[in-house]
């Protein structure tokens, strides 16, 4: 059997924008997926609801949970060292597929900006 994970090796958590509250907003089952998903990428780890982003978001990880017929998401990047930054956390309404719908897209680009800055300016 596995020894626990030392707390002291947890990546810290950095939320961008409004991505805790709407995490803390969200239906039981996809917060404790998404909570556990986000852990294990503290640890280094990637939860088997992860799949990388592609195209202008490559880089990113989105956790997607269906639960009681709706389909919530949750962005992340581990890109940078020693730390998790969650983006964004939402409840997909698009009626066009699996398609993330334009205007969370460019929530998920203003605060990968955002990211960026605050990692260059203040843990780089």
């Amino acid at each position: 059997m596995a020894a626990p994970p030392d707390p002291g090796s947890l990546k810290p958590i950095e939320w961008v924008g409004s991505s805790l509250d709407d995490l803390r907003d969200l239906p039981d089952g996809p917060r404790r997926v998404f909570g556990f998903a986000l852990h294990e990428a503290q640890l280094g780890r990637r939860h088997i609801a992860a799949k990388r982003l592609g195209g202008s978001l490559s880089g990113l990880i989105e956790l997607i949970d269906d639960f009681d017929g709706n389909s919530y998401r949750a962005v992340y990047t581990v890109k940078f060292a020693g730390v998790v930054y969650v983006l964004h956390v939402f409840q997909k309404k698009s009626t066009r597929g699996i398609a993330t719908p334009r205007r969370e897209l460019e929530l998920i680009r203003d605060r990968w900006r955002i990211a960026r800055a605050h990692f260059a300016k203040h843990l780089a």
